[in-house]
């Protein structure tokens, strides 16, 4: 059974940083491109960030473009997001998801991803 479980979100203030988490378990993590979405209240999910099985290449949403940052570590079959100079705006429930296509291309779509966390709730204060 394929699990995906976010952590690491929360109450911050605007201009501060968080660091979301993402433990796979029931798939060969390594073999995955991965990607976050996020879902404001009364909004659609929209692409975050995603990042290749080999953490070779990377995609960004402009919206967050040189604020955030997506990583993984296979060893330990979790992706990361790193977010600093969080607004307003990046409220949201962030989900994490696992897509195991063999080729990483157009990572901005939620419907090429298999696999999808519970989500975890961001909210940052102005």
């Amino acid at each position: 059974q394929v699990q995906l479980v976010e952590s690491g979100g929360g109450l911050v203030q605007a201009g501060g940083s968080l660091r979301l988490s993402c433990a796979a378990s029931g798939l060969r993590f390594s073999r995955y491109n991965m990607g976050w979405f996020r879902q404001a209240p009364g909004k659609e999910r929209d692409f975050v960030a995603a990042i290749s099985w080999s953490g070779g290449i990377t995609s960004y949403a402009d919206s967050v473009k040189g604020r955030f940052t997506i990583s993984r570590d296979n060893a330990k079959n979790t992706v990361y997001l790193q977010m600093n100079s969080l607004k307003p705006e990046d409220t949201g429930v962030y989900y994490c998801a696992a897509d195991g296509k063999a080729y990483y291309s157009d990572p901005y779509y939620s419907d090429r991803y298999d696999y999808w966390g519970q989500g975890s709730q961001v909210t940052v204060s102005s």
